[in-house]
């Protein structure tokens, strides 16, 4: 077990002559806020004992340098949008916030790259890269999200069964070492075959291995034409038994979710927004894009066939850009509307063909413990993302249940779940990371080896184990 040094007056002073007073703060008020990401449950919550927000490489280099000299634990922190206490100061220490490295270095219209900063939102990314008339596929959610953070985590999105996750467009890295070492893997290349790739290795790593300070960011040209088809069927299965279907008809939509119709209600009374349809019991959503009008009619089409012949009461089309706001409008903020009896957001992924079935279990396990368990997700990539909620539901009403009861159930009601997603060749982490909150489940999915295996990456990279220490495993 590492003896981590506590943080006192001189190291508080030591880091004000690295990066300057006005970048760093130990006043417990301020400290609040980066003691926690959006992981609900306030338990997992812990307070640095300083906070420091480096406007540079060099500055990082020195902060860690510093921090591995006199073993100082060091939680490297983005936009804190994560849900698994990723970026919580488990151990207190230092927290690193990104967020004054925030410059788009470079928009690269000839290679179709950007150059960004860790601490760029992915709001204001878009909308740099879009006057450049430029696209990034990647839509995790929320558009508060920091580049880095991103990164770290791997994150996916609606997108990816088309265009692939964070990782497929991260080219080149910039990432300070644990020992305050700077190394730049990768860059502007479309593709290297030159020894180990490391630049892989640190994307998902969660801040466990490196701090990542820069990232050249491959682009595309920009969408064609989009269209958002919502589908109602009456039950679950037949909407999920869809997609397959598509798939092997060389349909390749951009996004494919599938939504219950108890959460559509929540989401519009919170909104005051109407979704297209009132049929049915679950919704796909399916997003197309294509070159040309003519192109995505005949796509629409296809669609429409594939899903009638699988049982769908019906196919609306949002094909004006209004109505495919509202309807990306209420699906992007469903989570806002449940947030409040939320307690924990899985996202396990399985394989596609698995979704209906680990869905079933979903709603046997809802059953069993009298928990609204409402469940949504990416049915073209298998992420399937369940709310384990503090109510019960019956007859479309909730009910609010006793704290000591849905503490009782929580474990058991996650431990089922992640059970089937193994039973299931799953994993339990799409696109949100193991953190602090999954760790524990972690060998339920990775073998004893493969473990073995991350530990001794870790070691090499960060000996003294200061970097984001109790995150992924112990």
């Amino acid at each position: 077990m590492t003896e981590y040094k506590k943080v006192d007056e001189k190291v508080i002073k030591d880091l004000e002559g690295m990066t300057g007073e006005k970048n760093v703060d130990s006043d417990e008020s301020r400290m609040i806020d980066y003691s926690h990401d959006e992981f609900t449950l306030s338990e997992i919550a812990h307070m640095p004992e300083v906070v420091v927000k480096p406007e540079s490489t060099q500055q990082v280099s020195r902060i860690l340098r510093y921090a591995n000299d006199n073993i100082i634990p060091v939680t490297p922190r983005g936009g804190a949008t994560g849900l698994c206490g990723g970026c919580v100061p488990s151990l207190g220490g230092i927290v690193l916030s990104v967020e004054r490295m925030n410059r788009i270095q470079e928009v690269d219209v000839n290679n179709q790259m950007a150059v960004v900063e860790a601490g760029v939102t992915l709001v204001d990314f878009y909308e740099a890269i879009e006057e450049e008339g430029l696209f990034f596929p990647p839509h995790p959610g929320d558009e508060t999200a920091m580049m880095g953070g991103l990164i770290a985590a791997n994150a996916g999105g609606a997108r990816a069964v088309k265009y692939g996750v964070i990782r497929n467009y991260v080219k080149g890295l910039e990432v300070v070492l644990a020992s305050g070492k700077v190394i730049r893997p990768g860059g502007k290349m479309m593709k290297s075959s030159t020894g180990y790739n490391l630049l892989n290795l640190f994307i998902g790593s969660e801040g466990t291995l490196g701090v990542v300070t820069s990232a050249v960011i491959q682009l595309m040209p920009p969408l064609g034409t989009t269209r958002s088809l919502i589908i109602p069927y009456e039950d679950l299965e037949s909407a999920i038994e869809t997609v397959p279907l598509m798939i092997r008809k060389k349909i390749l939509p951009m996004a494919v979710e599938f939504i219950p119709k108890e959460v559509i209600i929540r989401t519009e009374k919170l909104l005051k927004k109407k979704w297209p349809s009132k049929m049915g019991n679950t919704y796909l959503l399916v997003i197309l894009d294509a070159s040309s009008e003519d192109e995505i009619d005949k796509l629409s089409e296809k669609i429409a066939e594939v899903s009638l012949e699988k049982g769908a009461i019906d196919v609306f089309v949002a094909d004006s850009p209004q109505k495919q706001k509202q309807v990306l409008d209420i699906r992007s903020k469903i989570y806002e509307a449940i947030k409040e009896d939320n307690v924990e957001t899985l996202d396990i992924a399985v394989p596609r063909a698995e979704i209906a079935s680990h869905v079933k279990k979903v709603m046997e396990v809802e059953e069993k413990y009298g928990m609204w368990l409402p469940t949504y997700g990416h049915a073209a990539d298998g992420n399937v993302h369940t709310h384990i909620m503090k109510v019960g539901f019956k007859d479309g009403k909730t009910t609010a249940l006793p704290e000591k009861e849905w503490r009782d159930k929580l474990n058991k009601v996650r431990e089922e779940l992640f059970r089937d997603c193994q039973k299931r060749g799953g994993t339990i982490s799409g696109e949100h990371g193991i953190g602090l909150v999954k760790k524990s489940y972690l060998p339920l999915v990775v073998d004893d080896e493969e473990i073995s295996l991350m530990k001794g990456i870790k070691k090499v990279f960060d000996p003294h184990d200061i970097l984001n220490p109790e995150k992924i495993f112990d």
